[in-house]
């Protein structure tokens, strides 16, 4: 296939198994999601000949303009940050949020899940483990009482965490953050709290991803490795 999409995407398999491996972990565990901003149909189309069947997408006026246009079996999610008067045009086309970032957030797509009756809506909750002021959201020490307030919504289900680790080529700082990441997602666990299940955890990009699966993630967002560099 052109540009060598189906090559980069076997590399990343490949690569993908390997540190799954290494871990001692099963690599069918690990969803990779590609990441298709600013990616055209037709090269979308072709991931999906090659086997990709889950696609992220962090805009929300692309994601509506892509859903009906796609050929195909396919899974969308939602990764960026999400806005409160956007949440209607997400609901009924995503299987999985994985950027609610406030109770605010999540109370306002159980409104609107309620309204719109489009059953239950998947969520991943959003932890800002770096600390970095330009990430979005919940502090480690808030996430567990979010948790309990979200899980008395009908209609919303938290399924695991979600974060973005420091863009930085240290190793160190990278696995500290997806191992608290994880930690948090433990300590949740040993909470109970009903209706909240810890199934996934969010975490790993282009350039972290080994160091990501190496520390439990069961979802990578890749976008740069599969699809090359974005148009500005």
């Amino acid at each position: 296939m052109k540009n060598g999409l189906s090559d980069r995407i076997r590399r990343v398999r490949d690569r993908i198994d390997s540190a799954a491996r290494k871990a001692g972990r099963d690599a069918a565990e690990i969803t990779l999601v590609a990441v298709s901003k600013k990616q055209p149909v037709g090269l979308i189309e072709e991931a999906i000949a090659c086997g990709i069947t889950e696609f992220g997408e962090n805009r929300v006026q692309e994601l509506v303009q892509k859903f009906p246009s796609i050929s195909g079996t396919l899974n969308w999610h939602f990764i960026g940050h999400l806005q409160k008067n956007k949440i209607r045009q997400v609901v009924d086309k995503v299987v999985l949020i994985h950027s609610v970032d406030s109770v605010g957030l999540a109370k306002e797509i159980e409104r609107i899940a309620e309204r719109r009756l489009t059953g239950e809506v998947r969520i991943l909750l959003e932890v800002n483990v770096s600390g970095e002021a330009s990430k979005y959201g919940f502090v480690p020490g808030q996430i567990t009482a979010a948790c309990a307030e979200i899980s008395e919504l009908k209609h919303v289900s938290i399924q695991g965490l979600m974060t973005m680790a420091p863009f930085t080529n240290d190793e160190k700082v990278l696995a500290k953050c997806f191992n608290r990441t994880r930690e948090l997602s433990d300590k949740i666990k040993m909470q109970k709290i009903s209706g909240v299940e810890m199934r996934h955890l969010s975490m790993g990009m282009s350039n972290d991803f080994e160091i990501a699966v190496r520390e439990g993630s069961t979802m990578l967002r890749l976008g740069t490795i599969l699809f090359g560099p974005r148009e500005a």
